[in-house]
């Protein structure tokens, strides 16, 4: 990336709408991107996208950074803290050269990173001016892997960060009028051992053995056997996820890495597990073939394989046989594998499985138009088979999704549906996970907490490691008055899920909120990129609290700028606290914060 920087542009701009701020900025840019894309373009893009996914953004995010803007190949990021900005840029160069070191070198991707301290312009999203343009030079004068920062960044280190800087002097770079000094970290292999993120936790450990299932291979050599290939994984994930004894990294997590050659110790160590399930599917016409083994992350060492060669109407028994190998040979979860299974009815329709399967990964990615296609789909599924109760419950979830994000029509004709199907899925199965998880939900809408509580108490049991449900948990019980447990259950979500929606942390701020402990909530809430009229309430809320009264105004302000109509009581009615203290705190924080009864 190369920021686009057009001097005197600050002076065309109308100062009313523009506020300076001091701030750290980083600028990382991919080295050679051009010569990458031509080579393999399509390899390329897919690693950038999973060095961001995995690498890039939650360096940012675990270091407190802001994404100001990403331009095709780099990025732009704002800091509050120097330190902050100088450690978030060292995980990314060692991690990234950690990920190298098993690359061809012709396609290692390498970034350059220049870091500025300065005084900005920020208009709206996006800031400007001279911090800037240096940050931008710096980064264009750091090595393939390396690091430059200029004096002011440098002279506020001082011992704060264990790297070594080297002095390069005083430089002329372009646009810049006056020389700038500028110091490049020495990344040697001390240092790295001194940043770089943990190994991988070995297997012997107090917590529960940890796995991921990767997305199985389509090895069909059909584009629309994508699905069905996508969707076994997601069933054998969801029947893992059915035993205490371990914890599962959700389905979101583990895509990122679909359709690309992965380092199975690398992956290992970016979701932070114990073991990885690896396979492929072949599907000709009435026959499947799936090949799976299941890998030591640790040691490196293939535990388990197994292939299996059957007819298509098998395939919920070779679910079964697979899942129950793995949890077999677990280290010390034997026992595991003799332990009753949930019973689940399947059905008998083969294509109405496969429709079911692709409307899942369509809803999934949370879009108007796959929503559309996903409703199609269920409908021909329920068609094909109307007593398939999972094809009834995910209609429900896919048409609520709908109705959340307000893409129906009648709002009012969506909600009825949503909850006609439930009770259908219901009545025809009762062991279904997430139909659990849905009506907690819609009880929880109507103000019945005792109806939301027993739904997710059934979710749990049938799907403990289901990270919507666990999540689902700790927000429950903080409507309950219970937000320290609240808070243990959005933190376990958030360990099921390390590429969790960014809503998890809109669940941990609430309950950090409840709890009475502000300066938390205020950092939870932080995280979140765009917060809306209602997080910012709670923001205006917790510094209220905590006596800030001109940061509170400021949150106050930006919530009637959103909504002018903003009144405290109607804000209330939507929430769902049981307790009325609960309700009597929030009430008094709003009114501190300056927001109108």
């Amino acid at each position: 990336m190369r920021p686009t920087i057009i001097p005197g542009k600050v002076n065309q701009m109308n100062v009313s709408d523009s506020k300076r701020r001091l701030m750290a900025i980083l600028v990382g840019d991919v080295v050679g991107y051009s010569r990458l894309m031509e080579l393999d373009e399509a390899g390329t893009l897919a690693r950038l996208r999973a060095h961001r996914l995995e690498l890039i953004d939650p360096a940012i995010a675990k270091n407190c950074g802001r994404m100001i803007k990403t331009t095709g190949d780099g990025v732009l990021v704002e800091f509050a803290s120097v330190v902050d900005a100088v450690v978030c840029g060292l995980e990314i160069q060692l991690r990234l050269a950690r990920r190298n070191a098993d690359v061809d070198p012709d396609h290692r991707m390498r970034m350059r990173i220049g870091i500025n301290l300065g005084d900005v312009i920020v208009e709206g999203d996006d800031v400007f001016g001279d911090g800037v343009n240096v940050a931008a030079r710096l980064e264009q004068l750091a090595e393939p892997g390396g690091i430059c920062v200029s004096s002011a960044v440098y002279d506020q280190l001082g011992s704060k960060v264990d790297v070594k800087f080297e002095d390069q002097g005083e430089q002329q770079v372009k646009n810049i009028e006056r020389p700038i000094r500028i110091y490049r970290a020495v990344l040697d292999d001390a240092d790295a051992a001194k940043v770089v993120m943990p190994a991988v936790r070995p297997a012997e450990t107090a917590e529960p053995p940890s796995i991921a299932v990767l997305p199985f291979a389509n090895m069909s050599g059909e584009a629309d056997q994508e699905f069905f290939a996508d969707g076994l994984t997601e069933d054998i994930i969801t029947e893992l996820s059915r035993f205490k004894e371990f914890i599962v990294i959700s389905r979101n997590s583990t895509f990122v890495h679909k359709g690309k050659a992965v380092n199975v110790q690398e992956v290992a160590r970016s979701l932070n597990v114990n073991y990885v399930v690896e396979g492929s599917v072949r599907k000709s016409g009435n026959r499947v073939r799936i090949t799976v083994q299941l890998i030591d992350a640790g040691r490196d060492n293939h535990i388990w394989a197994e292939r299996y060669d059957r007819d298509l109407e098998d395939i919920f028994a070779i679910q079964d046989e697979v899942t129950a190998s793995i949890v077999a040979t677990l280290p010390g979860r034997l026992e595991a594998a003799s332990q009753d299974r949930i019973k689940r009815k399947t059905p008998e329709n083969m294509a109405a499985y496969e429709l079911v399967m692709t409307a899942k990964v369509l809803h999934h990615r949370s879009c108007h138009e796959d929503n559309l296609k996903a409703q199609e789909l269920i409908e021909q599924a329920i068609a094909l088979e109307p007593d398939y109760a999972h094809a009834h419950a995910w209609k429900a979830c896919i048409v609520g999704q709908s109705w959340v994000y307000n893409w129906c029509e009648d709002r009012d004709a969506a909600w009825q549906t949503a909850n006609d199907e439930l009770k259908v899925a219901m009545a025809l199965d009762d062991n279904d996970a997430d139909m659990h998880r849905i009506q907690a939900a819609v009880h929880l809408s109507r103000g019945d907490h005792e109806g939301a509580e027993y739904h997710q108490q059934r979710g749990l049991a049938l799907n403990p490691n289901y990270d919507l449900i666990v999540v689902q948990q700790g927000e429950l019980l903080t409507w309950l008055g219970l937000p320290e447990k609240g808070i243990e259950w959005v933190k376990k979500a958030m360990r099921l899920n390390p590429h969790h929606p960014e809503r998890f942390w809109n669940h941990l701020g609430r309950a950090y909120f409840v709890a009475r402990r502000y300066g938390e909530a205020v950092d939870a809430f932080r995280r979140i990129g765009q917060p809306d009229k209602f997080q910012l309430a709670f923001l205006a809320a917790c510094h209220a609290m905590q006596g800030e009264e001109t940061t509170a105004a400021a949150y106050a302000a930006d919530v009637l700028a959103a909504d002018p109509g903003f009144a405290v009581d109607a804000y209330l009615d939507t929430l769902h606290y049981r307790l009325e203290s609960d309700v009597v705190h929030h009430r008094e924080a709003l009114l501190k914060a300056g927001l109108p009864a």
